[in-house]
């Protein structure tokens, strides 16, 4: 499967294609933005206590996933309605160190909006979208801790 950009504005995909961060990049190419900033997750060849990540396996509810990005597009473009075009496509499947994972892309007049959109998208992307990661290293496997709802915030502790 390739993905290729939607005629829209914000081009939103979970797939199991590898991802074109090329074409990412110029798609979100506007005459009146004048920023454009692009973030491109790659599997590394660690993680937190796992040392020689061989592969990451990504599963989604592909469908809720799919929602997901689609209200926090709004979302964003809700925060800085200047905002041109957004790009937030997510790899499924298992990847290789140095595969792209995942890709963000936002574009503004300026480059304020443009980093803090892009920002924005990929905290919460990572932080609240129903995709899950599995890890495999040397000497073991496991799976990373799960999502949480769109807009949640954390429990204010009480003393």
């Amino acid at each position: 499967m390739v993905l290729t950009p939607p005629e829209a504005a914000d081009w939103l995909a979970v797939t199991d294609a590898s991802l074109p961060v090329a074409e990412a990049l110029a798609f979100a190419g506007d005459p009146g933005c004048g920023g454009i900033v692009c973030f491109c997750g790659t599997v590394r060849d660690h993680a937190e206590g796992r040392p020689g990540v061989e592969t990451l396996t990504y599963e989604a509810y592909v469908a809720g996933a799919e929602r997901a990005l689609i209200e926090l597009a709004a979302m964003a473009r809700a925060r800085w309605p200047v905002l041109g075009r957004l790009v937030m496509l997510h790899r499924t499947g298992t990847l290789a160190v140095g595969d792209a994972a995942v890709v963000v892309v936002a574009s503004a007049p300026h480059r304020d909006e443009a980093f803090e959109a892009a920002r924005y998208l990929i905290d919460e992307l990572k932080r609240s979208v129903p995709i899950w990661k599995h890890e495999r290293w040397a000497g073991g496997s496991g799976w990373s801790p799960c999502a949480e709802p769109l807009g949640a915030q954390p429990a204010i502790e009480r003393g």
